[in-house]
């Protein structure tokens, strides 16, 4: 069983999407406080990044928002943090809440939660992050990207191996104990990046 103390969670920004993400971003954050898990997240104060930050503190958790200067020189920052992390550059941001965390969520999102996602994915195929990475499918969100990533197997552009790099969950509760029951990759695996 992992030892899970904080997780990344990348989601949107959009306030235009359906309830039904609201819901599960609101009941992943109440998750997280629950199993004393502090969430990592972009610190954006609108859309699922807001409304998982709210639950999860409102739960009484713990939330790290890290952000980039020129974002919070716009006011798209969350105030009401547990601490708010300010880096120069988007690719900082992303670094930074990897480094900080033991898994990964993906919440549905739009590109830039799609780039975050695929990012994680290559730097575990590469053998730079190893903790869990977890797609909740809320809505069947997912499918189109997981089909192609399938597809990128079966065509030998992964190996079948790497189709083990994320986890899908389908509900919060399940994205929690798929956290904490994936098995660490293996650091070996850089040997297999190439196919």
């Amino acid at each position: 069983m992992n030892n899970i103390t904080s997780v990344c969670v990348y989601s949107a920004s959009s306030t235009k999407i359906d309830q039904t993400y609201f819901n599960a971003a609101t009941a992943l954050g109440r998750l997280l406080a629950k199993n004393k898990i502090r969430l990592i997240n972009g610190a954006g104060s609108i859309g699922l990044m807001r409304a998982i930050a709210d639950a999860s503190l409102q739960a009484g958790g713990e939330v790290t928002g890290v952000i980039p200067s020129f974002m919070v020189e716009q006011n798209w920052h969350h105030q009401g943090l547990t601490k708010l992390v300010e880096v120069t550059t988007m690719h900082e941001r992303k670094q930074l809440m990897a480094d900080l965390s033991d898994g990964i969520i993906a919440l549905p999102g739009g590109c830039g939660t799609l780039e975050e996602l695929l990012e994680i994915i290559t730097w575990k195929q590469l053998g730079l992050y190893f903790n869990p990475i977890i797609i909740l499918n809320v809505n069947n969100f997912f499918n189109p990207l997981l089909s192609q990533l399938n597809e990128a197997v079966e065509q030998n552009f992964m190996r079948p191996q790497h189709a083990n790099i994320w986890s899908v969950a389908q509900t919060p509760e399940e994205a929690i104990e798929l956290l904490y029951n994936t098995p660490k990759w293996d650091k070996n695996i850089r040997k297999f990046a190439a196919i």
